[in-house]
């Protein structure tokens, strides 16, 4: 088992991921603009939007779990946020053939099937990877750069490349927020009131590195259940009406399917805010 590069170690999602898998005896340098003084791994400060830099980062790799990015809309301005997102990716994904990694593990994103859903709304519920891209925003748009460049890199190379779709990632301490949003179902329609613990987006991480999968692939990556204290009908009936519904949708259950992630890497999701 030779060493895991994780790009963005210092983020949110970075830090669980690079503590799960410190967890599971793996070896793991953290790469990112910036130093974690928690990270219990080796660091490494590189900009990856420098093509250079990101092949020095990822030599001696086995593999990559690609998380650095821009994490939002909003917080630059889209043109910079479109660049940098869609930079970096290329150059991690070009790296990775060029040293030989055995596999691209990599943060794509649930805007990607339409959130705010402010110009459309869903075409059905609950939604899979099946669901159009409908791309609402320059952030959303880098991402689907991403899975448009993975499926050519795997194609040339033979590797793997797996994307992440993760939803909105939650720390605990974040679930004092939820019991905000149980009184106005408009407060967290924008991803049908979706989310996902970062110890359980590590968890996809690291099932993705290990599943036998081929080719370029994309997984939804959720929690089991929604924010939401109400029922999904009656958030459906209330907010979304005229949405199909596909399937038992049950009480709580995740309206951001996670079949395929189960189907295919074995994904299940451990933690909950209900747990709190």
């Amino acid at each position: 088992m030779g060493k895991i590069v994780i790009t963005g170690g210092a983020g949110k999602a970075g830090r669980a991921v690079v503590r799960d898998l410190v967890e599971h005896g793996r070896e793991v340098l953290s790469v990112d603009l910036v130093r974690h003084a928690d990270l219990p791994c080796e660091q490494l400060v590189a900009d990856l939007t420098d093509y250079g830099q990101a092949v020095d980062a990822l030599k001696g790799a086995e593999s990559v779990v690609h998380l650095a990015a821009i994490p939002a809309p909003g917080l630059q301005p889209d043109e910079h946020t479109f660049r940098v997102n869609v930079t970096s990716t290329y150059n991690v994904f070009a790296a990775a053939p060029l040293l030989g990694l055995r596999r691209v593990v990599w943060a794509s994103s649930e805007t990607i099937l339409g959130l705010p859903f402010e110009r459309e709304r869903p075409r059905y519920a609950p939604i899979d990877e099946e669901h159009p891209p409908l791309p609402e925003f320059s952030y959303a748009l880098s991402k689907l750069v991403g899975e448009a460049m993975a499926q050519q890199f795997s194609r040339w190379s033979g590797i793997p490349y797996i994307g992440l779709r993760f939803s909105n990632v939650m720390e605990p301490d974040d679930y004092e927020r939820f019991p905000g949003y149980w009184d106005d179902a408009q407060l967290r329609r924008w991803n049908l009131w979706g989310y996902v613990d970062a110890r359980d987006a590590a968890q996809a991480c690291r099932l993705a590195l290990e599943a036998e999968i081929e080719g370029a692939e994309v997984f939804i990556i959720a929690a089991a259940d929604t924010v939401m204290s109400r029922m999904n009908a009656e958030l459906m009936a209330e907010v979304y009406p005229d949405v199909e519904l596909r399937g038992e949708i049950g009480e709580h259950d995740t309206l951001l399917s996670i079949e395929k992630a189960r189907r295919l890497l074995g994904y299940e999701p451990r933690y909950t805010w209900r747990d709190r």
